[in-house]
């Protein structure tokens, strides 16, 4: 037993090489980008060279205890996303299963360019034998016809969630927390019930609110006490829905037959 449910302020690396081997069942992770955040006791910026070295070393250790079913999904920003992809192929010989790319509809404007309006999420797998719940994933189909699954369709590798906005009740003071639903499609979909969940830059805690919501175990570690502190809270307050939705779960099927076909209710929670 490693003692599931908790926080752990520490460094990343660190703090996983105390973890048993193959004790993790789904790795969630988002970690600094490298593009000079201030994340209060700590400024992600460093020489890119430094920051590839970083990554690789707490890869490793993710490796290491991630179960042979096990999934990792990785957050990353567009300057840095092919060097991890190599590194999570062709180094540590993990499996692509998506890459996942989350666009949302407000972000940074640019006057001389391109306004940023997405982010990228790695999906790999440890072996060809892991856990994805497509039943617990699916949203309205757009259209109705006979040879679509009406339980839903798969909601496919662009996913739209808006930020959670400034002046919402569920934003902290995090400068780059994520949606409880994006999170909350990952968990459902490469986890079950009771299995375990780390996420080694819990950050604001969104991934283990969503994880104790959900009745999965879960492990958070962050460097800064301040995010543990707000991690504790967040799991330890009541849940009123989630912070973000995809739009397409309140549509209804075009071209229904008069048979009432019920689909399913994507935000409830077990």
């Amino acid at each position: 037993m490693i003692g599931d449910n908790r926080f752990i302020c520490g460094d990343a690396v660190k703090e996983m090489s105390l973890l048993p081997g193959a004790s993790i069942d789904l790795l969630v992770a988002d970690p600094p980008y490298n593009l000079g955040k201030d994340y209060g006791n700590n400024i992600d910026n460093r020489a890119w060279n430094e920051y590839e070295f970083f990554t690789r070393r707490w890869l490793t250790e993710a490796m290491r205890v991630l179960k042979p079913t096990g999934s990792i999904y990785v957050f990353m920003g567009v300057r840095f996303i092919s060097k991890l992809f190599l590194i999570l192929e062709n180094d540590l010989n993990l499996n692509f299963n998506g890459w996942i790319t989350w666009h949302y509809t407000q972000g940074m404007g640019r006057k001389a360019g391109f306004s940023p309006r997405h982010e990228d999420i790695l999906f790999f797998t440890k072996s060809q034998d892991y856990t994805f719940n497509i039943d617990d994933i699916r949203i309205p189909q757009k259209y109705y016809r006979e040879r679509n699954n009406m339980a839903g369709a798969n909601p496919g590798d662009v996913w739209q969630f808006s930020h959670v906005h400034y002046c919402s009740e569920e934003r902290q003071d995090h400068p780059t927390q994520k949606p409880e639903a994006l999170l909350d499609r990952i968990v459902r979909a490469s986890s079950n019930p009771n299995d375990l969940i780390l996420d080694p830059f819990v950050g604001s805690g969104t991934t283990c609110r969503v994880a104790d919501i959900l009745q999965r175990k879960w492990i958070g570690i962050d460097i800064n006490p301040d995010y543990i502190s707000m991690g504790q809270h967040r799991v330890a307050s009541t849940f009123k829905g989630l912070d973000s939705i995809d739009p397409r779960v309140a549509r209804t099927p075009k071209d229904l037959p008069k048979t009432n076909i019920e689909q399913p209710n994507l935000l409830q929670v077990d």
